[in-house]
C-alpha cells in the first residue's frame, strides 16, 4: 500500500512527533507532504528514510496550493491519503478528490469543546470542517472524548475510528544519574522540590495558574518547557511575585529522534497545543544524553523533577501526562482523556484538579510535605504503546481502501460534485491566517 501523509507543518509538536513515530512502524510505503514550515521534525522524518515534500503554502488563503497538491497526489499514484491537522485536512481532502483518490483518512488530533488546534470553533470553522469531512472515507479520533465530539458535530458513527496516541515508554524510564546531572547543569539544588510542565505557551494551556501556584511555594522550582506568545507574560509574572530565580522558562525543545543513534539520541520537550495539545516528545538514553542540544532532553528533565503538572482544562488526549507517568512521576492535570477514560487503577499516580491557583498550590504543598518519590510505571502507560497505535491505524487504512472506489487513473483533475467546489473554495478563503492571530498555528497534540 502506498500512502501519502499531508500535514500542516512539521515544526516541533505533538501531532508531528506522533506522525514520525507512526511512520517508523506502519507496514506501508509512506511519503509526506507538509503545507508549510518543514522544521526539525521534517529533517528527522527524512533522516528516518521517509521523503518529505514542502508544498510552500504561503498562508491559509493560498488556494494555489490546491491544484499543486492535487497534481502531486495524482503523479504519486497513492492508494490512500492521510491528512493531519485542520488546514491539511481541509486542503488535503479536496485535493485527493480532485486527484481521483477516494480512500482518504484524516486524524483529528486536537478537537476541544471550544477550540480546534487553538483556533476558536466559529460557525465558519465548523461548517468548513463538516463539508470537507464528507469528502473523506474515515476520520480517526485520538480518544473516545474526541469521537464523542465528532458525533455531536454530525459525523456519522460508521466513519469514526478511535486510534489513541502512543508513546515509546522505555524512553522515559527514571534515571537517578540523569536527575543529578540535569539538576547540576541547570543550577538546581539536588534536594530542591522541582515541578515540571510542558506545552505551547498560550492562554488556553493555563500555565499562568502553574506559575502563580509555584510563586506561592517558597523554595520550590519550576521547569517549564515550550514556546509561544505567553512566554514574556509568564516571565514578567514570575518577576512580579519575586520568583524569577525559581521559574525556569526553558523555551522550545527539538523533539526529533536521532536516527543515527537508533532512535535513542537527544530530544526534548516540544511545544504542545495541538494546536494540538502536544508538546513533550523525547528519547531515552538519559545517562548518555541528558543534556541535548540547547538543553536537557525530555527523559532527563522528567528524571530531574518531582511532580509534573498539566493545567490545561481541555485536551484531546494527553501525551505529556503519559510520558510523565512513564517516568514514575506523580501527575496533576486539568484534562487528560487518556487517563479519564480508564478505571482509576490504571493511573494511580495521576490526579485531576480544577485549574485554580489555590487548589494547585495546596496539592503541590501536600506532595512536597509527604515527599512524592517515584512510583511504579502504571498500566495506562503500557496500554498506549505506539506499536499498537500503528497496528490499529493500519487496520483503518485497509478498511478505507477496501470500501473506496478504485483510484481513477486518468491524469485530468476530477471535479468535485457540482456546486460544492466553489463553496469549499470560498470557505477556504475565510480560513483565519495564523500569521494574523495570537492563536497557535495547527501543529500539535499536547
Amino acid at each position: 500500500m502506498k500512502v501519502l501523509h499531508v500535514i500542516t507543518g512539521l515544526d516541533v509538536g505533538g501531532a508531528e512527533q506522533q506522525l514520525r513515530l507512526l511512520l517508523r512502524r506502519l507496514p506501508a510505503h509512506c511519503e509526506v507532504v507538509t503545507l508549510t514550515r518543514p522544521g526539525p521534525v521534517a529533517e528527522g522524518i527524512e533522516a528516518d528514510g521517509t521523503p518529505v515534500t514542502h508544498l510552500g503554502m504561503t498562508g491559509n488563503r493560498d488556494l494555489t496550493a490546491l491544484p499543486r497538491l492535487a497534481a502531486l497526489i495524482r503523479e504519486g499514484g497513492y492508494d490512500l491519503v492521510h491528512t493531519h491537522l485542520y488546514r491539511a485536512c481541509v486542503y488535503g481532502r479536496i485535493a485527493a478528490r480532485m486527484a481521483g483518490v477516494r480512500a482518504v483518512v484524516a486524524t483529528e488530533h486536537s478537537l476541544g469543546d471550544a477550540v480546534i488546534e487553538g483556533r476558536r470553533l466559529t460557525r465558519g470553522v465548523r461548517t468548513l470542517y463538516r463539508a470537507t469531512e464528507r469528502l473523506g472515507t474515515a476520520t480517526v479520533a485520538v480518544s473516545d472524548t474526541v469521537a464523542a465530539r465528532l458525533r455531536r458535530w454530525g459525523v456519522p458513527e460508521q466513519r469514526i475510528h478511535v486510534v489513541p496516541g502512543g508513546i515509546e515508554a522505555h524512553r522515559f524510564a527514571f534515571d537517578p544519574a540523569a536527575r543529578a546531572l540535569v539538576r547540576t547543569r541547570l543550577g538546581l539544588p539536588l534536594d530542591a522540590f522541582v515541578v515540571g510542565g510542558a506545552g505551547r505557551l498560550v492562554p488556553g494551556k493555563r500555565f499562568d495558574v502553574l506559575v502563580r501556584a509555584v510563586t506561592q511555594l517558597p523554595g520550590v522550582h519550576l521547569l517549564l518547557a515550550g514556546a509561544g506568545p505567553e512566554r514574556e507574560t509568564l516571565r514578567r509574572m514570575a518577576e512580579q511575585f519575586g520568583s524569577g530565580d525559581r521559574i525556569h522558562l526553558l523555551g522550545e525543545r527539538d523533539g526529533a529522534v536521532d536516527a543515527a543513534s537508533d532512535g535513542r539520541g537527544a530530544a526534548a520537550w516540544g511545544t504542545g497545543g495541538g494546536r494540538g495539545t502536544g508538546g513533550a516528545r523525547g528519547t531515552h538514553a538519559p545517562s548518555a544524553h541528558p543534556q541535548g542540544p540547547g538543553g536537557p532532553d525530555i527523559p532527563g528533565l522528567l528524571s530531574a523533577i518531582d511532580v509534573f503538572v498539566s493545567p490545561s482544562p481541555d485536551e484531546a488526549f494527553g501525551l505529556a501526562v503519559l510520558e510523565a507517568l512513564g517516568s514514575g512521576l506523580h501527575v496533576l492535570y486539568g484534562s487528560c482523556p487518556a487517563v479519564d477514560e480508564l478505571p482509576a487503577d490504571q493511573a494511580p499516580g495521576a490526579r485531576r484538579f480544577s485549574p485554580g491557583v489555590h487548589e494547585l498550590a495546596t496539592a503541590l504543598r501536600e506532595l512536597r510535605r509527604h515527599g512524592p518519590g517515584r512510583l511504579p510505571v502504571p498500566p495506562v502507560v503500557r496500554r498506549y504503546d505506539i506499536t499498537r497505535s500503528a497496528e490499529a491505524l493500519m487496520s483503518v487504512y485497509e478498511q478505507a481502501v477496501a470500501v473506496a472506489p478504485a483510484r481513477r487513473r486518468n491524469r485530468a483533475a476530477v471535479p468535485l460534485p457540482q456546486g460544492r467546489s466553489a463553496a469549499l473554495s470560498a470557505a477556504a478563503v475565510s480560513l483565519p491566517d495564523p500569521a494574523r492571530s495570537s492563536a497557535p498555528s495547527p501543529l500539535s497534540n499536547r
